[in-house]
């Protein structure tokens, strides 16, 4: 049973808190979505240790615990003026990684201190879930906080191997992902309408495999749509696909779904596909119309261009119209599109997660929850 933030008393979450979060997005919006966890924390006298990453950093040198050669973009230091400008409050940026150097600055700190470390990803022993690395990020507090969903279906040091080496708990937007997300996965209302789009075929194919006999619909565009298209024996010219063969295997399977509906007509250019057109909209929207629960994952064309984003727009509205339907929508396309529009407060429930959504939806096993599941109170840790 995994233990969360919102449910502990103050004696249980006392002294420094590890939190994980995610900043990898272009704007501030899953940033926005951890204050919750952040103030809470704050409010009960902990000081806050906050680690994170950004994009993929390839060819970083560390010396003497400091990351060199790395893209000034892929820093946190930005992320760091952004959360201070949201909390109105100082925080502390770590621009190294001398554990001893950091132990000593946080033990120092007046309580309700917040600090942020440098990207995680400089560090080559994060996506190898290295425990001594985890050890030592495990010294820096005296309890952990997983409050990134959104990477919780990596089995990186900060998410799974910290946990062996703390009292750890779910934050409050980490509980409300497990509490939206499983009502979607065992207790849907019918009818059940599955849209998917964005430009990874391969990211749904859980999904797809995973609702087969419990979806009443799926409504299919972008690279899956096309992919499906292409292994039917349609020729969808220089149109995004998945070519990998094992996934075009299992995708022949899924193209002969009978609660499956493909665009029957599009939008082009250059003799790609890239939008749904008007008569595939109308079908789409009268499906949706019918739903009792729906969830959205990828845009359904190149929804960056105006020109292209017709069919996700529909989409959209005709969701926040049905007022009666419980809906939920993910992925960072998925989010930004919406926000753009400002139609994301017209669902039910906004994931942070992307890959870790699908992955759940799947019914997948993500680390970062089993990790709290199966961890209890790490006992006789000095730091």
């Amino acid at each position: 049973m995994i233990r969360y933030v919102s449910k502990e008393n103050s004696r249980a979450l006392h002294g420094t808190a590890l939190l994980r979060l995610d900043f990898n997005t272009e704007d501030e919006w899953r940033m926005t979505a951890t204050l919750p966890t952040i103030k809470l924390l704050l409010r009960r006298g902990a000081t806050v240790v906050i680690v994170s990453h950004r994009g993929r950093p390839s060819g970083v040198k560390i010396a003497g615990g400091q990351p060199v050669k790395f893209e000034k973009k892929l820093s946190l230091k930005r992320d760091a003026m952004r959360l201070a400008r949201l909390l109105r409050r100082k925080i502390r940026f770590i621009p190294h990684f001398r554990f001893k150097e950091i132990r000593r600055k946080t033990a120092q700190a007046p309580r309700g201190s917040v600090f942020l470390l440098e990207n995680l990803r400089f560090l080559r022993g994060e996506d190898a879930n290295d425990p001594r690395l985890a050890r030592e990020l495990a010294s820096l507090a005296d309890f952990y906080v997983n409050d990134a969903f959104a990477v919780s279906h990596r089995d990186d040091a900060s998410v799974d191997a910290i946990t062996k080496f703390l009292p750890s708990y779910g934050g409050m937007g980490f509980e409300r992902e497990i509490r939206f997300l499983s009502h979607a996965l065992t207790q849907p209302k019918h009818p059940l309408v599955i849209i998917l789009g964005g430009g990874k075929a391969h990211d749904k194919l859980g999904v797809l495999r995973y609702f087969r006999a419990k979806a009443d619909w799926f409504l299919l565009g972008g690279a899956a749509a096309n992919t499906l298209h292409f292994v039917r024996g349609m020729n969808v010219g220089r149109s995004l696909i998945d070519r990998e063969r094992s996934d075009l295997k299992m995708l022949k399977a899924v193209s002969r779904y009978e609660n499956l509906i493909l665009p029957s007509d599009w939008i082009t250019r250059r003799n790609a596909i890239l939008d749904i057109g008007p008569r595939t909209i109308r079908e789409f929207e009268k499906r949706i119309r019918q739903a009792r629960t729906i969830i959205w994952s990828g845009p359904l064309g190149l929804a960056e261009e105006p020109r292209f984003a017709k069919g996700s727009l529909a989409v959209a509205w005709a969701i926040a119209a049905n007022r009666r339907a419980f809906s939920i929508a993910g992925g960072g396309e998925t989010v930004m599109f919406l926000k753009k529009y400002r139609l994301d407060k017209k669902f039910s429930f906004i994931s942070t997660g992307g890959g870790a959504m699908l992955d759940f939806l799947a019914g997948e096993k993500l680390p970062g929850i089993s990790a709290l599941h199966r961890t209890r109170a790490a006992r006789g840790k000095k730091r």
